[in-house]
């Protein structure tokens, strides 16, 4: 099975993901790699571009021995492992190749990063940074403090990140909350890249989300679908921090994720029903527009119509920008 690089947001220590990859290693034998970002590392000079190396060499780490990858990463490191997987996805020619009934070389055949998990998150747009599509207006949950060069919570972090889970819990991971960059999130545009036009992506919405709201999150899904993305849209009944408050489920939608891209469908099969009735309760939908339910045209309709809209409008923005310089 590939193994599991996991990016953590902003403020947020790569800990946060103990409760899934936990449930990976002892109950599926799934190899899982953390990933701490320079951004959350109490230092107001780290990048955007320390942040993507950071992750990068973690997925190579991986790569170089052969093994393939998938890419799970919440809020702002969406944006960190989207730009880390530039030029570390299987080629169209090599998989055309490893299709072929004609014998082939004998060679070392490298991992390849094969799927993204998106929780919560954002679909990068190649050139921007992560505070552009805000026009550089912080959300009102947080302040810029020029001062300290932090990007400094304003928001109470229970509300924000873990209204949904136990308060002693809760307690536990506000202390475990760390200092963020404002490097990171205003520049470094020139690093980013739009990593999941080149791979399927796994969506996961979080429905009761206090910080980033879900319908924006739907309206991205369309835009990134309508610039061709190929997007498996689950939405969870979640505060911004499913990986918390509901590991069962996230990793039900992981195993998903493995089960499309290693073509080892008994197997994951098999180690997702072992996670019993939890993960199918009603947590988790699949967002569809229903002919017969109009409240579907509404809820999941409209934002995704706005997002195709958007993404449709970026595409033929960014063709005739290419023909106008051409000419």
């Amino acid at each position: 099975m590939p193994t599991l690089v996991f990016v953590p947001g902003s403020w947020h220590k790569p800990a946060c993901y103990d409760k899934i990859i936990k449930l990976f290693q002892d109950k599926h034998n799934i190899r899982c790699v953390s990933v701490a970002l320079p951004s959350t590392f109490d230092n107001p000079n780290a990048t955007f571009k320390d942040d993507i190396d950071a992750a990068r060499n973690a997925i190579t780490s991986e790569t170089t021995q052969g093994r393939d990858v998938i890419v799970i990463a919440h809020s702002y490191g969406g944006m960190v492992g989207n730009s880390a997987i530039k030029g570390l996805t299987q080629p169209k020619s090599s998989s055309s190749n490893l299709a072929s009934t004609e014998p082939q070389p004998q060679r070392a055949r490298p991992g390849y990063v094969k799927a993204l998990v998106l929780i919560a998150s954002g679909f990068t747009i190649t050139g921007l940074s992560f505070m552009d599509p805000l026009f550089g207006i912080p959300p009102p949950s947080w302040r810029v403090d020029k001062e300290s060069g932090y990007a400094v919570l304003i928001a109470n972090p229970h509300e924000l990140f873990y209204h949904d889970v136990p308060a002693d819990e809760a307690d536990y991971w506000v202390n475990q909350l760390t200092t963020q960059s404002l490097k990171a999130l205003f520049e470094g545009r020139e690093h980013a890249y739009a990593g999941w036009q080149d791979v399927p992506t796994w969506y996961i919405g979080t429905v009761e989300d206090r910080g980033l709201p879900v319908v924006l999150q739907r309206v991205q899904v369309g835009m990134a679908r309508g610039q061709g993305g190929v997007v498996h849209h689950t939405e969870l009944k979640s505060s911004h921090s499913p990986f918390l408050s509901l590991p069962e489920d996230v990793v039900e939608i992981i195993l998903d994720a493995i089960q499309v891209v290693s073509g080892m469908q008994n197997q994951v099969k098999h180690a997702s029903d072992e996670l019993g009735e939890t993960r199918r309760g009603k947590a988790r939908e699949t967002p569809n527009v229903i002919f017969r339910a109009p409240y579907t045209w509404f809820r999941f309709g409209i934002p995704f119509f706005i997002g195709r809209v958007l993404g449709w409008g970026f595409v033929a923005f960014m063709g005739l920008r290419k023909l106008w310089t051409r000419n």
